[in-house]
């Protein structure tokens, strides 16, 4: 006994086989020939009905997700892990140093910093007005004068 292999179709609405000696083809106009399963997928075809609205065709249930098995496990996502390297300038070591230190012992040396530079800036201004103690008053610039265009009238353009 051979086996003789099948030529199965498959609808072109509900996406089933069809089987040898079942279904209906149909040629439309423009020479494109489909083939329906039975008179339930020709005249929903026909009727213009998209498949994928219609809750028993193939179409339908790819769409939605229905029958897969094997995707019921879930993929688990990768947490991001949280890594600390040296920053330029500065090394681990100071930084860690830095976050373990008592936050007054840091407001004190921040303090600090912040007087050291007001009188760094202090000094520089003293040697700045010692410098220009021979000038006298600096000269005032000429105004100019500038000429504005009339009002417009008759509102908004």
């Amino acid at each position: 006994m051979t086996t003789a292999l099948l030529k199965l179709d498959v609808c072109a609405f509900s996406g089933f086989k069809i089987y040898p000696g079942h279904g209906k083809r149909y040629a439309r106009v423009d020479g494109k020939v489909f083939n329906f399963l039975n008179g339930k997928t020709e005249a929903s075809f026909l009727m213009r009905r998209n498949p994928r609205k219609i809750c028993w065709t193939v179409l339908y249930r790819r769409k939605h997700r229905k029958g897969t098995q094997e995707e019921t496990v879930k993929r688990r996502t990768r947490r991001t892990q949280k890594f600390q390297r040296a920053i330029q300038g500065a090394t681990l070591e100071n930084i860690m140093a830095k976050r373990n230190q008592k936050p007054e012992v840091r407001k004190a040396q921040r303090e600090q910093l912040v007087r050291a530079a007001k009188e760094k800036n202090k000094d520089k201004k003293h040697s700045k007005a010692a410098s220009k103690g021979g000038k006298s008053a600096p000269k005032s610039k000429a105004n100019k004068i500038v000429k504005t265009n009339a009002p417009r009238v008759g509102g908004k353009r």
